[in-house]
């Protein structure tokens, strides 16, 4: 199984790998060796205070914190940063005497703005333990972070619901097969023969919007880098911007909210209303299923590609890479950095940390110990990929910066509550103009 997931979640990983630097500037950064500070310290004296980015992983990575203490007698802190706040939390932490010994980056692009606190990571167990080294995130030869969990994304499915209203995930294989069942759906429920809507609500409030003015927009920037032979770009042309909004008239269209309402709901709405049957798809990732397999049963639950109506849909997979990772603060203590170096490698090696990471996290990890994942997201990418289907890879990763994202995010809560060509227009802009400046910002000192 780790071979085929590795076929699948290379090509993204390699292109975040190639594009490591992008957005900094060319000097050679010092980046302490990890290994060395850690062979110079004491793990026993020393603490890890792990800055969490996945608020639905925090009860599991207290659990597995203390699963070490217990084990080793070391002190593991764990923070979670609110979701959307990771970039501004890691900020205000990093300012303070007691500063995260292990954080994380989501790239080439985050990496730039904190290469100088990474150490290198090249000599240590923890990479050793990659199933391939292009899961490395390196700068000048240097790895300087570590990826340490895959995931795939893509519209999560209630098939019982769906079957109620007279469809299957059979006819869905394009954008066109999706919008004529989610229509139907909504007719459906006007004239009272089903009570759920097609989609959960699109909400836009800082705890939702990352899906999609990250996650989506990733779509027309995936068959841009397609079409153009690239995995990067100073000037993003917009080329599938009509896709974009082709499939976001049918989120907000066909949704259990109005448009006008999305800019307040959050991201629990959208769980919650899932979860208690109000709707039979809801764009999201593999890292949901713990969360939905509460409540709802595998067999009833998949996950089927986001159709934007671009490429050959029919050999379309799900959106699978990673924006996840591990970086070790070359500023902390030999002692710290001792002892976090190995609470990274007990998590990828033993028998708590990896059975904790697959089946409480849910995640597939790139590690040659992994367990495999009950996670039945995950079993269908793996089952995509047997099949043909190829994978869309996490282009998000070179989106020039936060500000760009939160721009598309106000421009697409703007359309959403007014969907007129003039606001669309606005999306645009954002899109396009907001990406062409921002890069030059992000790269002023190349």
């Amino acid at each position: 199984m780790k071979k085929r997931f590795l076929a699948v979640t290379l090509v993204g990983a390699m292109a975040a790998t190639a594009l490591a630097g992008c957005g900094s500037d060319n000097k050679t950064t010092d980046n302490t060796s990890a290994q060395k500070k850690a062979e110079s310290g004491d793990k026993k004296k020393g603490s890890v205070y792990y800055l969490n980015f996945k608020p639905e992983a925090e009860d599991a990575w207290q659990a597995l914190a203390k699963a070490y203490t217990e084990e080793t007698g070391i002190e593991v802190k764990v923070h979670t940063a609110a979701s959307g706040t990771y970039e501004t939390t890691l900020e205000s932490e990093m300012n303070k005497d007691e500063a995260p010994t292990l954080f994380q980056v989501n790239g080439p692009v985050g990496l730039a703005n904190w290469a100088d606190k990474c150490a290198d990571l090249s000599e240590t167990d923890v990479y050793k333990n990659l199933t391939s080294e292009d899961y490395g995130l390196k700068k000048d030869d240097k790895v300087l972070g570590i990826a340490y969990v895959i995931e795939s994304y893509g519209i999560i499915t209630n098939k019982k619901l769906l079957q109620e209203a007279g469809h299957s995930v059979d006819e869905i294989n394009s954008f066109d097969t999706l919008k004529s069942v989610v229509e139907d759906i909504t007719a459906k429920k006007a004239a009272g023969e089903v009570k759920f809507s097609a989609f959960t609500s699109a909400g836009m409030d800082g705890s939702s919007d990352w899906r999609f003015k990250t996650h989506l927009a990733n779509l027309p920037i995936y068959f841009e880098y397609q079409e153009d032979g690239i995995d990067s770009t100073e000037a993003i042309k917009g080329t599938y911007l009509d896709n974009y909004r082709q499939i976001w008239d049918l989120y907000i269209n066909n949704a259990t909210a109005e448009g006008k309402d999305l800019s307040a709901k959050t991201g629990t709405d959208a769980e919650n209303e899932f979860l208690n049957g109000e709707a039979v798809f809801f764009q999201n990732g593999s890292w949901e299923y713990t969360a939905l397999s509460a409540k709802i049963a595998d067999d009833d639950m998949t996950m089927i590609p986001i159709y934007v109506g671009a490429g050959d849909e029919a050999k379309q997979g799900l959106c699978t890479g990673t924006e996840n990772f591990w970086c070790v603060n070359q500023d902390a203590s030999d002692d710290d950095v001792a002892a976090t170096l190995d609470f990274m490698n007990w998590c990828v090696t033993s028998e708590k940390g990896t059975k904790a990471m697959a089946e409480d996290m849910g995640f597939t990890i790139p590690f040659k110990n992994a367990v495999e994942s009950k996670n039945v997201f995950v079993k269908q990418d793996v089952a995509n990929t047997e099949a043909g289907l190829k994978p869309v890879s996490w282009n998000f990763t070179t989106m020039p910066s936060e500000k760009w994202k939160d721009g598309v995010g106000t421009a697409l809560t703007a359309y959403a509550a007014d969907p007129s060509d003039a606001n669309w227009d606005a999306v645009k802009t954002a899109f396009v103009d907001g990406w062409a400046s921002e890069y030059k910002l992000a790269n002023a000192d190349a």
